[in-house]
C-alpha cells in the first residue's frame, strides 16, 4: 500500500511539475489577405506582422498558447492573376489586431527538460478574434463606416520548432485564418444602408495568413522524479 501512495504521489508531482513550464516571446513575420480583392496566392507575406505569444506546456505532446499579433492586412488588384481583378483595380490596408487562443500539438515528443536538443513539428488550432476598421467601395473610391468589428475565426497553423539552448525556442511557423467574416476587404460593408455596395463572391468568406519565426523564453520548476 505504501509503495502505491508513493507511486502516485511521485505521479502527481511529476505532472505539476510539468504544469510549471511556461513560454513566453515574439514573433515577427509578414501576413497576406485572400478574399474578394486582390492575389488568391495561399501564402504571399507582404505586410509585416508581430506580435507576443504564451504558452503553458501540459505535456511533451502539447500546449495551451495564446498570442496576440498586430499587421496590416493589405491587398490590391494589380497583383492578381484575375483579369477582371486588374481592370477593377480595388485595394487597402486594413489595420488588425487578433487574439488566439488553443491547442499547439506536436508531431514528437518535446521534453522541455531534456539536456539533448529537442526538435519536432507541430499544428495548432484554436479561436482567432480580428478587431478590424469597416469600410466599402463607392465608385471605386474607399469610403471609412468610422466603425469596427471583430472577424471571428479558425486558425490553422503547422509549423517547426528546436531548441536552441535550455530556455530558448525557435520556430518558423504558416498559419492561415478562415474566418467567418466576409467584411475584412470591404466587399461586405458593416450598415445595412451601405449593402448596395456589396461586391465579390457572396458565398466565401475572407482568409489571412501569418508566416514567419517565433522566439520563446521557457521557465518553470522542473518535475521531481524522487525516489521513496
Amino acid at each position: 500500500m505504501k509503495t502505491i501512495l508513493s507511486t502516485i504521489y511521485v505521479l502527481f508531482i511529476s505532472n505539476l511539475g510539468f504544469s510549471q513550464i511556461y513560454e513566453i516571446g515574439g514573433f515577427v513575420g509578414g501576413s497576406n489577405f485572400i478574399g474578394d480583392v486582390g492575389s488568391s496566392t495561399f501564402v504571399n507575406p507582404n505586410s509585416f506582422a508581430v506580435g507576443g505569444i504564451l504558452k503553458w506546456n501540459r505535456s511533451p505532446r502539447h500546449s495551451y498558447r495564446a498570442s496576440l499579433t498586430y499587421t496590416a492586412l493589405s491587398a490590391n488588384d494589380k497583383f492578381s492573376d484575375d483579369p477582371k481583378r486588374i481592370q477593377r483595380g480595388y485595394y487597402f490596408n486594413n489595420k488588425v489586431l487578433e487574439l488566439s487562443l488553443g491547442l499547439e500539438f506536436t508531431f514528437f515528443d518535446f521534453d522541455l527538460h531534456s539536456d539533448t536538443a529537442q526538435s519536432t513539428p507541430y499544428i495548432y488550432t484554436g479561436i482567432s478574434m480580428a478587431n478590424h476598421p469597416n469600410f466599402f467601395f463607392n465608385n471605386d473610391i474607399l469610403i471609412d463606416e468610422n466603425t469596427s468589428s471583430i472577424a471571428y475565426g479558425i486558425p490553422i497553423t503547422l509549423g517547426y520548432k528546436s531548441t536552441i539552448t535550455n530556455n530558448i525556442i525557435v520556430a518558423i511557423e504558416v498559419g492561415a485564418r478562415y474566418t467567418f467574416s466576409d467584411e475584412l476587404d470591404g466587399s461586405e460593408p458593416d450598415s445595412e444602408e451601405n449593402k448596395i455596395a456589396r461586391f465579390g463572391n457572396f458565398n466565401n468568406n475572407d482568409w489571412y495568413v501569418f508566416s514567419g519565426l517565433t522566439l520563446t523564453y521557457t521557465f518553470g520548476r522542473k518535475p521531481c522524479y524522487c525516489n521513496f
